[in-house]
């Protein structure tokens, strides 16, 4: 029998993306598989109910739980959704399996077969999932317009009749995807962009987007395209040399984030005192508990006459177009698990054997597994 796929509205506060977008609903019953959705699922996304076709509409939440095969989310299902998926229903979505402990167990004892987008390998032929990457990119061009708009500066430079303007110093730190679409942002908006990385490796991508690579003479080359966790003499050092640079930026925008763990503290409090008044940071790490000192997630401080933003969720307030990505991502990584319309999932397969976050009882995931005590 031809699989049910089923999306849910979103129930998580100021989350506003959906993860079944009307493309990907025509796209998904083309395979042959059956879409059911909530009502009223996309609203917020500006995807009215009008724009999908074939699908079979349900009055709730739990009715889409309670018949669909695979269910697939943005945030995490809730322990109480979870209660409500049918027996041997898989979930596909982002899972926050270091912060999310109660999930998980409720996973685990339902036997529901998980899988985390942000656990999917990167490798090549993952590139189209990467789900990690659509919404990172979303978050460092929108957190260039935040700090656009709260500096009192112009960001390009201006000839005018009363005299030249001189262009806005941006600092990005980190040269991730959002690093990388912040900096090529920035840029774009006329500012003089300086960014740090880790990984020595993203000078040259720094510098083809025309930013200048700040050299501190420290290295930490990772695994799977991540950093790796630096010594306490490296970040003394790179301490030294990027509190140089925050110092005359007009704006500061981070990004530095490692998978799982809490974000590493790159800009102090003293820091912060040796900037202008009126600078910026825009800390896109609030959530994993910030790249600043200073953050607090949600808020936007004053220290000193410097602002300090710790953004939440920032690919929600693009909603469209971060729908669009995600649901896409979802689309390319299912799609091998539904050939002529039926569930059929390859364990050989290393991307979902790798992004498996739950299955038969137990967690596949092995950090996780580690932290839940097994």
């Amino acid at each position: 029998m031809a699989v049910m796929i089923g999306a849910l509205k979103e129930s998580a506060p100021q989350e506003t993306r959906v993860s079944l977008t009307p493309e990907i609903a025509e796209k998904f019953a083309k395979e042959g598989a059956r879409v059911t959705l909530e009502r009223g699922a996309g609203e917020r996304a500006r995807f009215p109910d009008s724009a999908y076709k074939n699908v079979a509409w349900a009055e709730s939440a739990a009715a889409v739980l309670g018949s669909a095969d695979v269910v697939l989310t943005v945030q995490p299902l809730t322990v109480e959704q979870i209660g409500q998926l049918k027996a041997g229903a898989v979930v596909v979505g982002f899972m926050q399996p270091h912060a999310r402990a109660a999930e998980v167990r409720a996973l685990k004892e339902r036997r529901i077969t998980s899988f985390a987008m942000e656990l999917v390998p990167r490798i090549s032929r993952a590139q189209s999932m990467d789900a990690l990457s659509s919404q990172a990119s979303i978050a460092g061009y929108k957190a260039v317009l935040i700090a656009a708009s709260h500096l009192q500066k112009f960001l390009p430079m201006l000839t005018t009749a009363a005299g030249t303007i001189r262009p806005s110093q941006v600092l990005i730190i980190g040269a991730g995807v959002a690093g990388l679409q912040a900096i090529a942002t920035a840029r774009r908006l006329g500012a003089v962009v300086e960014a740090y990385d880790v990984r020595s490796a993203t000078r040259e991508q720094v510098k083809s987007l025309g930013a200048k690579f700040v050299e501190t003479g420290v290295s930490a080359e990772g695994t799977g395209g991540y950093a790796r966790e630096l010594t306490a003499e490296e970040k003394a050092r790179q301490q030294e040399a990027l509190d140089a640079r925050i110092a005359v930026a007009d704006a500061v925008v981070t990004t530095a984030s490692v998978p799982g763990r809490p974000a590493p503290k790159i800009i102090s409090r003293a820091a912060v005192e040796r900037m202008r008044a009126g600078s910026v940071v825009v800390d896109i790490a609030a959530e994993q508990g910030g790249n600043c000192e200073l953050t607090r997630a949600g808020e936007t401080i004053e220290h000193r006459g410097v602002q300090v933003i710790g953004p939440v969720n920032l690919a929600a307030e693009l909603a469209y177009n971060a729908s669009e990505m995600y649901s896409r991502n979802l689309f390319n990584f299912l799609k091998p698990a539904i050939p002529k319309g039926e569930l059929t999932i390859d364990w050989n397969d290393e991307v979902f054997a790798q992004s498996c976050l739950t299955r038969d009882g137990a967690i596949q995931h092995g950090p996780t597994a580690k932290a839940l005590g097994g």
